[in-house]
């Protein structure tokens, strides 16, 4: 018999929190551990609550995050969504031209409920080819001019691709004879710098504007900093006021981010290098297909040959009965009778080989009720 399972979100995320064991991501602190660290940091440096973005953590974090991408100056924003609204809005509004072009699969088309038109009344369109990131040969099939061009480096959407450095120089070449602005979603760039082997700058260099995220990979609480020229900087600082995300303090987004980043930084590499060697074992087993074969960040999709809602119903069984966490919910494909969840390889999965990871996502497939 299964033990009793969740059935709605609510209970499924209170299961996933009483597992000892989740493979999926950063081992994660609880509210009280959060804070409890947040302010021994804040003791030890002396730090100051900021007001309205003035105060000493906020202009040194921007500072040390402006460095890390080369950019000459950048501004903590409340959250991605808002960054990546201010920077298509100057670069429209620069152009004249009301139009920008994206991946199909970004963020700004999938998540972000037609932001960009209900708030400015911008056309996005969609550049390149939805399996695989946009390439230099794209931008030569442009059928209508762009004010600016949005770039993903690793895209989510197909499993963390990004282009190799042979063909993202030749598209930061392309769109520079053009005199098209790139505008970088670097929500996970902190992800694919192991792949390229590279300083930041050098992946960014090219990137008119940076938009960076402050959790996803990094581990703090939330916000986002947007980066590139003085004037571009002073310019969305404007527009941050104007769209209500000047908040009247920000120390607590940065103290959570800024306690973390550097051993975060420093784990990236080696979550990078177990993903390729993962990626290679779960492709080996029966019923799951891999994408990308060879990962470009410390993340990937999973495939499974069976529905969504099986596949769903074993890992709660095994997440109840053993305590382990395999994979976050599935959700159906275009091929009928396969299913896919992504795995984002954190600390969680250091201590754990290859081969039982693989055995844990195969147990998926097997019918857990007898």
């Amino acid at each position: 018999m299964s033990p009793d399972l969740p059935r709605d979100p609510e209970a499924r995320r209170r299961l996933r929190e009483a597992c000892p064991t989740v493979l999926h991501g950063f081992r994660t602190a609880s509210p009280a551990e959060t804070f409890a660290a947040m302010s021994a940091w804040c003791e030890a440096h002396d730090v100051r609550h900021d007001l309205y973005g003035d105060g000493a953590v906020i202009a040194d974090f921007e500072a040390r995050i402006a460095a890390l991408l080369g950019k000459p100056a950048a501004a903590v924003m409340p959250s991605g969504t808002l960054a990546q609204m201010i920077a298509l809005r100057i670069w429209t509004q620069r152009a004249g031209l009301d139009r920008f072009g994206a991946h199909p699969t970004s963020h700004l088309f999938l998540h972000e409920r037609e932001a960009y038109q209900a708030l400015f009344g911008l056309h996005g369109a969609p550049v390149g080819e939805r399996a695989r990131p946009i390439l230099a040969a794209d931008l030569a099939d442009l059928a209508q001019p762009l004010a600016a061009l949005l770039i993903e480096l690793p895209a989510r959407e197909i499993g963390g691709q990004a282009p190799d450095a042979e063909a993202l120089v030749a598209l930061k070449a392309e769109a520079e004879m053009r005199d098209l602005p790139l505008h970088l979603d670097g929500a996970r760039l902190w992800e694919c710098r192991a792949y390229y082997d590279q300083p930041h700058a050098e992946i960014v260099a090219g990137f008119e504007s940076v938009y960076v995220s402050l959790y996803k990979g990094l581990g703090g609480l939330s916000g986002a900093v947007l980066a590139g020229e003085a004037d571009f900087i002073a310019e969305a600082r404007l527009w941050q006021r104007r769209m209500g995300g000047n908040l009247v303090s920000q120390t607590a987004t940065v103290v959570s981010t800024a306690l973390l980043f550097d051993a975060r930084l420093a784990a990236l590499d080696a979550c990078y290098a177990r993903t390729l060697s993962l990626a290679e074992a779960l492709a080996a087993t029966p019923g799951l297909k891999v994408l990308p074969d060879a990962p470009q960040a410390n993340m990937l999709h999973v495939f499974f040959a069976d529905t969504a809602s099986r596949v769903r119903h074993r890992r709660d069984v095994i997440a109840a009965r053993d305590g382990v966490w395999i994979c976050n919910d599935p959700r159906a494909t275009d091929v009928p009778g396969w299913c896919v969840s992504e795995l984002y390889v954190g600390d969680a999965l250091l201590d754990i080989t290859d081969e039982a990871v693989a055995a844990l996502f195969a147990r998926l497939l097997i019918d857990q009720d007898s």
